[in-house]
């Protein structure tokens, strides 16, 4: 499953924007210091605030306190808030969770990139919506929707993702397609206590990043890795845009069983 959070904050369905304004500027000083000791410039990292689950009002919360990226989950949901956040022009929606082929069609439309294509198949989909007569990207002027590859960097059955082995074949396959624009990487590594562990799985996906972006010669240059948990480390290996969702909003609590 793609894009899950770890458990920092308990979540406060009555978060003040003041507090989530407070949240946003101390993740913004932390990617700023994990930058400053890879020696980058911080201004390369984006945020993106994995906003699924949380309502409309915290959204715009977030946006009123800078934030831009907003990642979701499921088309469903986000068609659900779309209309409530309409006048937000500037902001980005990733769709960041894994994406069923049937839906294809409805996420071409719906945000201005997606994250989590993991098969040729689904590429072809979203290509082909947007090679529909009246179709067109969001904010695109360009007229191309922006896709990630994610990769699957550890063997989980519960994670999706496309096998490092075939990843050079999808990625030229991707490149081909003319309503889609390649714009890098994204993987969910194993959730480890101890971020220093992940580290050598954001290493790997930077390293598989440059070798295929050499093999295929294509520009690779976006790597989505990282959340609440782990950013720091994320950014120090290399990446461009980490998921920020606890961190920020706060964990939600876990659904009541019914028996």
């Amino acid at each position: 499953m793609s894009g899950s959070e770890d458990k920092q904050m308990p979540y406060d369905p009555s978060q003040k924007p003041e507090q989530l304004k407070e949240n946003v500027a101390k993740i913004r000083e932390r990617i700023t210091q994990a930058a400053r000791r890879a020696r980058r410039d911080p201004s390369e990292i984006t945020l993106i605030a994995v906003s699924k689950t949380h309502p409309a009002e915290s959204i715009r919360s977030a946006y009123e306190a800078g934030v831009r990226d907003f990642g979701e989950n499921r088309v469903q949901e986000w068609e659900s808030k779309r209309p409530l956040l309409s006048d937000l022009g500037n902001a980005n929606w990733h769709l960041i969770g894994h994406l069923q082929s049937n839906k294809a069609n409805r996420a071409a439309t719906s945000f201005h990139t997606v994250d989590s294509v993991d098969e040729f198949g689904l590429a072809q989909r979203l290509d082909r919506a947007l090679q529909t007569p009246g179709i067109s990207v969001i904010g695109d002027t360009a007229s191309k929707l922006r896709v990630l590859i994610e990769v699957r960097v550890a063997e989980e059955a519960t994670k999706s993702g496309v096998n490092v082995a075939d990843l050079p074949a999808l990625v030229e396959q991707v490149t081909k397609l003319p309503a889609l624009h390649l714009s890098g990487l994204m993987c969910i590594p194993p959730f480890l206590e101890d971020a220093e562990q992940v580290r050598p799985y954001f290493r790997r996906m930077r390293e598989l990043r440059d070798q295929v972006a050499t093999q295929i010669g294509v520009a690779l240059p976006v790597l989505s890795m990282g959340m609440s948990h782990d950013f720091e480390v994320a950014i120090e290996e290399g990446a461009t845009e980490v998921r920020v969702g606890t961190a920020l909003f706060g964990q939600r609590p876990a659904p009541k069983i019914t028996l």
